[in-house]
């Protein structure tokens, strides 16, 4: 049994991670400040979900004394650091936001890991730092010089500190480009959940372009398994990229969202927003090789799992 913190451990990837690490009997420790980025009610159901086996600590990764309380009391032997500001279109109106908690908070984190004499670290990184990368699939050793956010700014910031961290000081550190993950309990405001929701109460999808861009889609119990092989095997300093490793276009995504629903989605068609790529694509097969990564669900099938939620949910 391992004593694992993971910050952000409340919201949708966290509160999956939690359960599968919690259900190996690891003691699991949840730090999350339960921010209004989305309904703070969403995030307490989760951690309902989760149940009482996992100790529940509400607080900012920017706060350095609370950190430092948490590691004193909590003696953790590994670390699963999530908790960020997410979204690329939110990013572009308070960028300064979003410096403050991925970087700065990404640093009080490694501040108080030097202190504790260094432990295993699984660094949630994000396909965003590829920015409008034009060789496919992406690789871990692509050039990723370009970012075209401030959130994907901030999260290769974290890859580049993690390094700089186990540069120094030895602990070791997995960072995991995650690929548009999706399933129960997504973000309110993500795609997936957004078109459900409009298909539902039939209002139009925000369809932004003409429906060619194309998205790794992966299901959320891929990524846990991912996360949980990144933390088991975590030696040296390593990127990893974890996805589905196929596209759907949005179009493509838009059809599949109405057959899981069994309603025909109306579009409202909006120019491609700033900050938008063309293109997310995996290569997965470092985790593969690494890790023993096999992500094994279909976007129709995770859709048909994601929609089988809603309605339970939501009494449909």
């Amino acid at each position: 049994m391992s004593r694992i913190l993971v910050t952000g451990g409340a919201g949708f990837i966290g509160s999956h991670l939690s359960q599968a690490l919690l259900s190996r009997g690891d003691h699991v420790t949840i730090l999350d400040n339960l921010n209004d980025y989305y309904a703070p009610s969403i995030k307490r159901g989760n951690l309902e979900e989760i149940g009482a086996s996992a100790e529940f600590v509400e607080g900012d990764i920017r706060d350095a004394e609370l950190i430092a309380q948490l590691f004193e009391r909590g003696r953790f032997d590994k670390v699963v650091h999530l908790a960020a500001m997410a979204g690329v279109r939110p990013s572009l109106e308070d960028p300064l936001l979003y410096e403050e908690v991925n970087v700065r908070g990404t640093l009080v984190l490694l501040q108080e890991i030097v202190k504790r004499g260094g432990m295993p670290l699984v660094f949630a990184s994000s396909s965003s730092v590829y920015g409008s990368n034009e060789n496919v699939p992406f690789k871990e050793v692509d050039d990723i010089h370009h970012p075209v956010s401030p959130y994907a700014a901030t999260k290769r910031a974290g890859e580049l500190l993690c390094y700089t961290y186990h540069h120094l000081y030895g602990f070791p550190v997995s960072c995991l480009r995650f690929f548009t993950v999706y399933g129960p309990r997504q973000r309110p405001e993500m795609a997936i959940h957004k078109f459900v929701r409009a298909v539902f109460e039939g209002r139009p999808i925000p369809f932004f372009g003409d429906g060619t861009t194309r998205r790794d889609y992966t299901y959320v119990d891929d990524i846990v398994d991912g996360v949980v092989r990144a933390l088991d095997r975590c030696a040296g300093y390593e990127i990893y990229n974890l996805g589905e490793s196929q596209t759907t276009s949005l179009s493509e995504l838009v059809e599949l969202v109405g057959r899981a629903c069994g309603k025909t989605p109306v579009l409202d068609r909006q120019p491609l927003q700033p900050g938008d790529v063309k293109i997310t694509y995996a290569d997965v097969s470092k985790a593969k090789e690494r890790l023993g990564y096999a992500p094994s669900t279909t976007v129709a099938e995770g859709l048909e799992r994601f929609v089988a939620w809603y309605r339970e949910r939501n009494g449909i």
